[in-house]
């Protein structure tokens, strides 16, 4: 390659290493700001509420004024009391204050590998889940008496209008389009008094989300919700204040989130792999609203957690409003998820690699089943996607090597017209016609390639099958696997890219050169950029890579036993 060719690799690898830096010290949230009271009104539940903005169309909110920082939820001016209900897989902590979830311990899943502690979504200090508040900024969770009834958990509050809310939570019985992970909430509004009973909407509460690792990106602390299939969703960093990127998409930090939707089917607080989902099943969300929180200021850790505000109804006296909503508790497990009934598999947000990404993700759970490792799984997928490429790399090896032979007549042209580019430019492509080369024919299987890439990139992200899977030194295929931290600076050394990193330049090197000064760049760019997107990415990731290319450096040994092929021009065709 010349000068200009090395100068820009070298800048494009400054600015990718740049890019990364920048991501990575980008301001997190600072603590949740409650918002300045507007005036009130009548609530639903006769007490004073603080009307929540929300903002119509599409346009992203912006904040309102902010006034001093408040707690999430009103301190309980009651002994709180608590009932459980529990299953193989989850364990629901009910309370009496708000009457709600407030926290669910998934059994079968340590909060760290090698650890007793499990996931836990929600927290007694958030707004517990299923809890029905007037304003979410500043959320009023008043004393529900509780009682447990065979297998369920029964709540009940009356408000000062003489309206009897009740609630029920229990797990449905298990068939072949549910799991575990499912919780129901039923919810009846009576009114018990002598005038009818309208009610202007409420929030209900879908639990909070936070970090699972340390070094867990902001992005994947998300709000979720879903609209005829399709999910939009926001991260914890859209609350932080911040300089944007050279300037552009400046803002300060903004205190919540307020969003009207059109009836969204779920409403959802994830984080990397594990998610509190709700759907509503009288009716749908109208409208979403979220928040940030403190987890570590010290590690500028925060977690978000959020609501969904339902429609307004009206009661007869005497009569009774139900409403019944379905909670998933747990891993973000697509084959769990995709026989859900309401698009719940969604929340994966695969975005336009979804078919890819299902694929994939279908093909390793299905080779685990099988071999019973995933370590396994991926190398018998990587062997796969290898053998289903190999015809068609042995034609782009064999184009390769046909530019290679052609390389000298090549450059005698780039001698001969190097004063007049667009002269040149032509004669090469007239020399390519003539002996039937086509000049981007190795780069066929590569693009090919990058679809898969991406969509690897994008499954692996949130492939809680993944978390605690072991090889040699790797303790976590989820995770990148760190084995030390450079001194001074702190920069983690990660074995496992490093080592594609090698396989990649080795692959390279033993790739036929051809005479096409774009081809060339392409194949020495294409090792950095998959080092850089890699090396602080799940570990399993880097593992099919090294796989697929230890594949294709025995194939093009194959190819090289091959005899040279000889140039032939072909011939011309004669018009009739």
């Amino acid at each position: 390659m010349d000068r200009t060719a090395w100068i820009a690799i070298t800048l494009c690898v400054l600015g990718l290493i740049a890019w990364e830096i920048w991501i990575a010290r980008q301001p997190l949230p600072p603590p949740a700001i409650a918002t300045a009271s507007p005036p009130a009104v009548p609530s639903a539940s006769g007490a004073p509420m603080a009307s929540t903005p929300i903002v119509a169309g599409s346009a992203a909110p912006q904040p309102t004024t902010t006034a001093t920082p408040a707690p999430s939820a009103t301190p309980a001016q009651f002994a709180e009391q608590t009932e459980t209900l529990r299953n193989s897989d989850v364990e629901l902590h009910l309370t009496s204050r708000g009457g709600g979830v407030s926290e669910a311990i998934l059994l079968n899943y340590p909060a760290e590998v090698g650890k007793s502690e499990r996931v836990t979504l929600n927290s007694p200090a958030r707004i517990p889940i299923g809890a029905i508040v007037d304003d979410p900024a500043a959320p009023v969770l008043p004393e529900y008496k509780i009682a447990r009834e065979a297998d369920t958990v029964a709540l009940e509050y009356v408000t000062p209008e003489q309206v009897t809310i009740r609630k029920k939570f229990f797990f449905p019985p298990t068939n072949e389009k549910k799991d575990n992970y499912i919780a129901e909430l039923n919810v009846d509004f009576a009114n018990n008094g002598g005038a009818p009973y309208a009610n202007p909407g409420y929030f209900l509460a879908i639990g909070s989300a936070a970090r699972i690792h340390r070094n867990d990106y902001p992005s994947y602390t998300r709000l979720v919700w879903s609209t005829n299939g399709s999910t939009k969703g926001i991260d914890v960093g859209w609350f932080a204040g911040g300089g944007g990127f050279f300037g552009m998409g400046q803002h300060p930090p903004r205190p919540y989130y307020a969003q009207n939707v059109n009836a969204a089917e779920w409403v959802a607080a994830s984080n990397q792999f594990f998610t509190s989902l709700v759907v509503p099943l009288t009716g749908k969300a109208d409208a979403v609203w979220g928040k940030s929180f403190d987890i570590d200021p010290a590690q500028k850790a925060y977690g978000l957690e959020g609501a969904m505000h339902l429609p307004g109804f009206r009661v007869e006296a005497g009569q009774t409003y139900n409403a019944r909503f379905q909670l998933y508790l747990g891993p973000k497990l697509y084959h769990q998820l995709a026989r859900l009934e309401h698009n719940e598999a969604e929340v994966m947000e695969f975005g336009i690699f979804k078919i890819i990404c299902q694929a994939l993700l279908n093909g390793l759970n299905t080779l685990h089943s099988f071999l019973g490792n995933y370590v396994a799984a991926i190398l018998a997928l990587t062997t796969i996607v290898k053998l289903s490429l190999w015809p068609l790399q042995n034609k782009a090896n064999a184009s390769m090597r046909r530019m290679s032979a052609l390389s000298p007549k090549i450059q005698e042209l780039r001698e001969k017209y190097k004063d007049d580019p667009t002269r040149m430019n032509q004669e090469t492509m007239k020399l390519y016609k003539e002996y039937g080369i086509n000049p981007v024919g190795g780069c066929l299987p590569m693009l090919i390639q990058i679809p898969i890439f991406f969509g690897l990139f994008t499954m692996l992200r949130q492939a809680v099958e993944l978390r605690g899977a072991h090889f040699f030194w790797i303790h976590d295929l989820s995770q990148p696997d760190t084995v030390a931290h450079l001194p001074v600076v702190g920069w983690p050394i990660n074995i496992l890219p490093l080592i594609m990193a090698a396989t990649s330049f080795w692959m390279t090197h033993l790739t036929p050169k051809s005479g096409d000064p774009t081809q060339q760049r392409m194949m020495m760019f294409m090792p950095i950029i998959f080092i850089v997107f890699c090396y602080n990415f799940a570990a399993a990731l880097a593992l099919y890579y090294t796989a697929q290319n230890l594949f294709t450096v025995l194939q093009l040994y194959q190819n090289r036993k091959q005899p040279m092929p000889t140039l032939e021009k072909t011939p011309k065709r004669t018009r009739k």
